[in-house]
């Protein structure tokens, strides 16, 4: 569909990556968040997986990324229908507590895909609440 935009929702690890991966790695994490051609999608777990931890250990221009991110990004806030979501996507798939946070916002939020740099064979790929999709694949 011309004009249409991806909306992507990434996981923690490729905002990590895209700060701080190693050469290879981080490009492709780089390349993915600066696509035009997208909408960002977060939500306050996300933040809170890499915000706090920046701030804490003084990490200034890495604490600048992040929110320079979470700036653009379109955030799902409502905290209490994330956990709801997600608590029946955890007992449904099997995924870990923070991926199916992460998995119930990108859902809410209508995601188009799931960007992550879990491996392929780890439970987050069970989950059908949107397009799982591998950084690296």
């Amino acid at each position: 569909m011309p004009g249409r935009f991806i909306r992507t929702f990434l996981d923690t690890g490729v905002l990590i990556t895209g700060y701080n991966g190693q050469p290879g790695l981080q490009e492709r994490a780089l390349a993915i968040l600066e696509d035009p051609g997208r909408i960002f999608l977060s939500s306050p777990f996300v933040w809170h997986e890499c915000c706090p931890k920046a701030l804490f250990n003084k990490q200034h221009l890495e604490y600048r990324f992040y929110r320079e991110y979470f700036q653009r990004a379109v955030m799902f806030n409502d905290v209490r229908l994330i956990l709801e979501r997600a608590s029946r996507e955890a007992a449904r798939s099997g995924v870990s507590a923070m991926d199916s946070f992460h998995l119930a916002a990108a859902h809410l939020l209508s995601a188009d895909e799931f960007l992550t740099v879990e491996n392929p064979r780890k439970s987050i790929y069970r989950s059908k609440l949107v397009n799982v999709v591998y950084l690296y694949g």
